[in-house]
């Protein structure tokens, strides 16, 4: 069974960051965001998952997930 563990960290840390820099707007926390955001592209990769969140916009999947 494939281990999910270290994205999970990694999309928990970038939901953390993405709540922090929405409340004081920092450029170093967008640096930090876009660099987690790279991280969970790179685990992704490794783990083989396909890329939805990067070819579907949130209206495209939403209405996938109604359909």
């Amino acid at each position: 069974m494939t281990d999910f563990s270290h994205l999970d960290a990694l999309n928990l840390r970038l939901s953390h960051e993405r709540a922090r820099f929405a409340k004081d707007q920092s450029e170093i926390r967008a640096v930090w965001i876009k660099q987690i955001e790279k991280e969970i592209a790179g685990e992704r990769k490794h783990l083989g998952l396909t890329e939805i969140e990067e070819t579907m916009s949130d209206d495209e999947l939403l209405a996938a997930l109604a359909a």
